[in-house]
């Protein structure tokens, strides 16, 4: 497989569009979601996601309810990365209704479109167990696309 580059991926990712979805989905819930694209590399994606996960501070949400949806368009391969806060509310049948929002989308090749779809289901999931604040609700991650930069 062929190397992608910084320029590829974002032909391939809308960063607007999906910036948008995040925006949009944050309305129905306090908890936070990003999006990290990374280029083609060998080895564990989950791996690779959890390092991620890091390196972005989800962690440090005040209520642990970060979600990261990291994204290998080379490899048509994704990970969904949750914090430990929801972890401790929802059920394996969360994660599957995300997983199953995307992966259709993604096995053609339509990475805007799974996106999309995977994070408006994963704020109407998240409002459940972690609703919008309101005005007291803080934006406390960015809702740019990272594609493994440091911020």
């Amino acid at each position: 497989m062929a190397l992608i580059s910084q320029r590829k991926l974002l032909e391939i990712i809308d960063d607007n569009r999906i910036k948008a979805a995040i925006v949009a989905a944050e309305k129905l819930t306090s908890g936070e979601i990003r999006v990290s694209v990374s280029r083609f590399f060998w080895g564990n994606i989950q791996h690779a996601a959890h390092k991620a996960f890091t390196r972005l501070g989800m962690r440090t949400t005040k209520d642990r309810n970060g979600i990261l949806f990291f994204i290998v368009p080379s490899r048509r391969a994704f990970a969904i990365i949750g914090d430990e806060g929801i972890h401790r509310k929802v059920s394996q049948d969360f994660w599957d209704k995300l997983v199953v929002a995307i992966s259709g989308d993604f096995k053609e090749g339509k990475f805007n479109e799974g996106l999309v779809r995977g994070i408006d289901e994963c704020g109407r999931l998240l409002a459940v167990h972690f609703p919008y604040q309101g005005e007291k609700d803080v934006n406390e991650l960015p809702d740019g696309i990272d594609f493994g930069n440091k911020e």
